[in-house]
């Protein structure tokens, strides 16, 4: 069998907390595929609109993806967007169907991360994206086509495949909008159980590979205090604050009317090939608990 990043990670014992990508700003538009190894790149979308969606991207520092039904079919009439801004605090989701993909052109993702609207309709809900980009990576699809099946099947208007959202090895990943929750090495029981905890307020910190409003290490620093107070609801930790020393990071976070200040140190444990198309092993990044202290 060739090399699978997500079966190595599993072997070493890889930790997921504090995996996540840092970005605020999304924006999914819907396209049946193919997608190819860069999306907005490959997929067959009209002249010069994924360029422009990758300079938009870059300017807005965005994760613009791809998205579709697990069924491949279109999702009614139309093609179905999303644009949400991950605030810790407030996250935002809007939503709209295209009469044409140049239409995506007069979202206003500037205006969303600035606190405004996008220019599309306020989405009372929540969106369970699961990355499927087997060009990109094979586990994407090997590991999370299974997951978009039974996430479908459970929760079928909640829930997209999605292109490369970043972190091939943990996969099967599944990305939780507005929020930004990334959960990563799921199997079909463990992601419906994370999406109805979800719905429920609720966090699986089992699975849980961060929230991408934060910095790495504030990710993993909010993980591992949860762990430690058993503080499962979404909203139960506020971030305050963060400060770095070299490889040390101290986040502060308000729990429960306390403060706690959580130091995580920056580590590089061994090297490994990171993607099934790695061509040679890079340093593996994780983060260990140096302290949790609670303020008088």
């Amino acid at each position: 069998m060739s090399f699978r990043c997500a079966a190595a990670s599993v072997l070493r014992d890889e930790p997921v907390l504090g995996t996540a990508t840092h970005v605020r700003t999304w924006l999914l538009l819907e396209h049946v595929g193919p997608w190819g190894d860069k999306a907005l790149r490959d997929a067959r979308l009209p002249e010069g609109l994924g360029a422009e969606l990758q300079r938009r991207a870059a300017e807005h520092r965005a994760k613009i993806l791809l998205i579709r039904r697990y069924s491949s079919a279109p999702d009614g009439d139309g093609l179905r967007v999303f644009a949400a801004y991950a605030d810790p605090v407030s996250p935002r989701l809007e939503a709209g169907r295209l009469a044409d993909p140049r239409e995506v052109f007069d979202i206003d993702l500037g205006a969303l991360r600035r606190g405004g609207t996008s220019g599309l309709t306020p989405y009372d809900g929540s969106v369970f994206c699961v990355c499927t980009n087997g060009r990109h990576d094979a586990c994407c699809a090997e590991r999370g086509r299974p997951v978009a099946k039974a996430l479908d099947q459970a929760h079928p208007e909640e829930t997209w495949e999605v292109s490369h959202v970043g972190g091939d090895r943990f996969a099967a990943n599944m990305v939780v909008l507005p929020h930004g929750l990334y959960y990563g090495r799921l199997d079909p029981a463990s992601a419906i159980a994370a999406a109805g905890a979800h719905l429920s307020g609720e966090l699986d910190l089992d699975h849980l590979r961060g929230r991408s409003s934060y910095p790495m290490a504030v990710q993993a620093a909010e993980i591992q205090l949860r762990r430690e107070l058993g503080a499962t609801r979404r909203d139960d930790v506020v971030f305050v604050d963060r400060s770095t020393d070299a490889d040390l990071t101290t986040a502060t976070f308000a729990v429960a009317g306390a403060t706690y200040d959580v130091q995580v140190r920056a580590v590089r444990d061994g090297a490994a090939r990171l993607t099934c198309k790695a061509g040679r092993d890079n340093p593996v990044p994780a983060y260990e608990l140096v302290s949790v202290s609670r303020r008088p």
